[in-house]
């Protein structure tokens, strides 16, 4: 395990904290998905199953829970302890758009036509598209608060890093995955516009309205398996 796969799981590990943090701080879920949520609790649910089949580490099997956690007690937040504060009204991407095409392309590219096998490769292709109903609520609405950005900020880090995990996976150990590798490539390709402006356009945004979008203190966005 090489020291870009453990930062990529650090930094994804601190996006969930920042945004369960954020919600358990202002006590509202406000500008955050519900949708994506369910779709990042799915895809640890159908990812972990071997949780109870397959033991590889320690810390592989503390940070497969933290993350399944994580992701449930994010979901409970928003539709549960919190429901009131959710905005539903933003939050209409179609997720059929998006697991219809996943399923399908789970049972006709996979490595092995078996359940499990199946599951992990659904979790791999419906990750790669997670994001993209947060991406639509704020494209929709033109505004994020602060922290949501951060967080995705940090998603986006941590698939940057596990790109590089692979590619020296490749260099030391000749270890390829191309379902995780292509999948990767297609996430971290919707994080990019986001980077960008993360970078360039982050801090004017948090002090000043954008006449563009009318934000007032918003940003704007338009062989062993790994852990995540």
């Amino acid at each position: 395990m090489n020291v870009f796969r453990i930062l990529g799981d650090l930094s994804h590990l601190l996006a969930m904290i920042l945004l369960l943090g954020k919600i358990w701080r202002s006590k509202c879920c406000t500008g955050i998905s519900g949708k994506s949520q369910i779709l990042f609790a799915l895809v640890f649910t159908t990812r972990y199953l071997d949780l109870f089949t397959n033991f590889i580490s320690i810390y592989n099997t503390v940070m497969k829970v933290v993350f399944l956690l994580c992701a449930y007690v994010t979901v409970y937040m928003i539709y549960g302890k919190f429901h009131k504060t959710f905005d539903s009204e933003n939050d209409t991407f179609r997720l059929e758009f998006l697991l219809v095409p996943v399923i399908g392309l789970s049972f006709l590219e996979n490595y092995s036509f078996t359940p499990l096998e199946i599951l992990w490769t659904f979790s791999i292709y419906l990750e790669s598209v997670a994001i993209l109903p947060q991406l639509f609520m704020i494209s929709k609405t033109g505004e994020a608060e602060t922290i949501t950005t951060h967080y995705l900020f940090f998603l986006g880090l941590y698939r940057a890093l596990y790109l590089a995990n692979w590619i020296r996976r490749y260099q030391t150990e000749n270890f390829y995955d191309q379902i995780a590798v292509v999948s990767g490539v297609v996430q971290t390709i919707f994080y990019c516009d986001f980077f960008y402006l993360y970078v360039t356009k982050g801090r004017s945004w948090g002090n000043s309205n954008d006449a563009g979008t009318g934000l007032k203190s918003y940003v704007s966005v338009s062989t062993h398996r790994p852990i995540v």
